[in-house]
């Protein structure tokens, strides 16, 4: 499709209601009509995946498995599982994301409606077991990961007793037996999830609205596709990575960026015929309409670190195999639904692997304005086969940016978009009449919030103030980093 066309950036956790964080239930449908309304086109979203530590959708236990919180208890009672009586909110803050005290209120809740889907599991039946059957490449390994780490008091994989740990047969089946119930109950939660989920954007795609998913490149270390396929990652003896992901020193970060994920073996990846990867890209096709892949340069070259390094500068590039598995999947799909998000340290073999591939590139409003008049994110630079936003999910709020602008880059801003109490409005109709044939907008730059309204605060950031949040940091501790930065920035 070559149609120019716009639309908002709003994930779901965003949408309001009354279960804390928001759901896939009635106030997601509403949004889809504000949308059709509004003659919007597409919705945008961040990943829909099972959220680990600290909520972040960028750091799941699966690549498939949906984030059981996005589950809508309402449509539960619908469906009988639970009554309506049972489901009344706590009184969450309406203004504020609340996921632990969601996840606390909700659990109890999940786990009701699934006994009683036990009492009355004949009618579902099929469906149920058609759905296991259909995602048992995935889901089997997910259950019993979930319920092993829930036997486990939560600790991460590694530290599991060895014959689990590896997998070994006797075990899995031992553990398979073991937690049967605890297992079928993550498989129920993954139907639900996935029962709504496919209802919604059904809904949206019937009113015209297509939906952008979000794919991160990494996975987390402490995911059921690591403990699963330790194959495909560069592992020691004892399944610890021995090189982890991340970005060199730039203009954001004097010592770059240091993730902690695992990175891929594109060798054994290439061996396997890249089925891992094969089964990610189709199970995203056909869950969203527009798949954006988060850091596409990962697939050109990415940035390998020594796992134990304290910081991302003695790490080096490493040469991956993205443009064999993008022909694979296209001589096998047929096309390349994908949107390259190819912002960060870009080089002419990125560019190259984009266009070779006519794949879809963003650019950004906000990175325009710190050089000069050739500067790519600038509207006047701009080509047609990209994406253009006022800013990401990553970035300030417009009105906050705006506000925060010093010195040139200020004076630039007010030369290209006027003056301040009109420069938003300038931004959005700026980006609407590049040459771009998308534009998206934050939720927030609509609204016209400020920085308070910021979705999140990276980690380079966090680096910069002198913060750290690790896996071994406490809920609360992390809680109090989170609020310095945002008095800090």
């Amino acid at each position: 499709m070559t149609n120019r066309r716009s639309g908002v950036l709003l994930h779901i956790t965003s949408l309001p209601g009354d279960e804390g964080i928001g759901t896939l239930g009635k106030n997601a449908y509403k949004f889809v009509e504000f949308l059709e309304k509004s003659k919007q086109k597409m919705w945008q979203i961040l990943p829909l995946g099972q959220v680990g530590f600290g909520d972040s959708p960028y750091q799941c236990y699966s690549a498939f498995a949906g984030n059981i919180q996005l589950i809508d208890l309402e449509l539960l009672a619908e469906d009988g599982w639970l009554k309506k009586s049972e489901i009344r909110s706590p009184g969450f803050n309406p203004l504020k994301a609340d996921f632990e005290g969601s996840r606390q209120w909700k659990m109890p809740l999940l786990k009701k409606a699934y006994n009683n889907f036990q009492l009355k599991i004949e009618p579902w039946l099929n469906e149920y077991f058609y759905f296991q059957y259909e995602h048992k490449w995935w889901i089997n390994d997910f259950a019993l990961f979930m319920a092993l780490k829930d036997f486990f008091k939560g600790h991460v994989w590694h530290v599991w007793p060895e014959d689990i740990k590896f997998r070994k047969p006797e075990a899995m089946k031992q553990y398979t037996e073991l937690l049967k119930k605890e297992i079928d109950f993550w498989m129920f939660l993954q139907w639900q999830f996935f029962r709504q989920w496919h209802r919604l954007k059904k809904y949206a795609n019937e009113k015209g609205i297509e939906i952008i998913g979000d794919v991160p490149l990494y996975v987390s270390t402490d995911s059921a596709d690591v403990w699963a396929n330790t194959d495909i990652f560069y592992l020691d003896k004892d399944l610890n990575p021995t090189f982890v992901g991340g970005v060199p020193p730039d203009y954001f970060s004097k010592t770059g960026q240091l993730w902690g994920n695992p990175v891929f073996n594109w060798q054994r990846l290439e061996e396997r015929q890249f089925d891992w990867w094969m089964a990610r890209l189709g199970f995203n096709v056909n869950m969203f309409n527009l798949v954006r892949i988060d850091h596409f340069r990962g697939l050109e070259s990415y940035w390998s670190i020594p796992a134990g390094e304290k910081t991302a500068i003695n790490g080096k590039w490493e040469a991956a195999k993205g443009y064999q598995l993008l022909q694979k999947f296209k001589h096998e799909y047929g096309s390349l639904p994908f949107i390259a998000e190819d912002l960060g340290v870009i080089t002419p073999e990125v560019e190259k692997l984009r266009d070779d591939l006519h794949l879809t590139g963003i650019k950004v409003l906000q990175f325009a304005f710190g050089s000069d008049a050739k500067n790519t994110n600038l509207p006047h630079n701009y080509k047609p086969n990209f994406l253009v936003c006022t800013g990401t999910h990553d970035n300030d709020t417009t009105c906050g940016w705006l506000k925060s602008a010093k010195g040139k880059e200020k004076k630039l801003i007010q030369k290209y978009l006027g003056e301040p109490e009109k420069a938003l409005l300038n931004s959005i109709e700026t980006v609407c009449a590049s040459t771009a044939k998308m534009a998206i907008f934050p939720m927030q730059d609509l609204l016209e919030l400020g920085t308070e309204a910021r979705m999140n605060v990276p980690w380079y950031i966090f680096r910069k103030l002198g913060l750290a949040v690790s896996m071994g940091t406490t809920e609360t501790n992390s809680n109090q980093i989170f609020k310095r930065a945002y008095r800090e920035i």
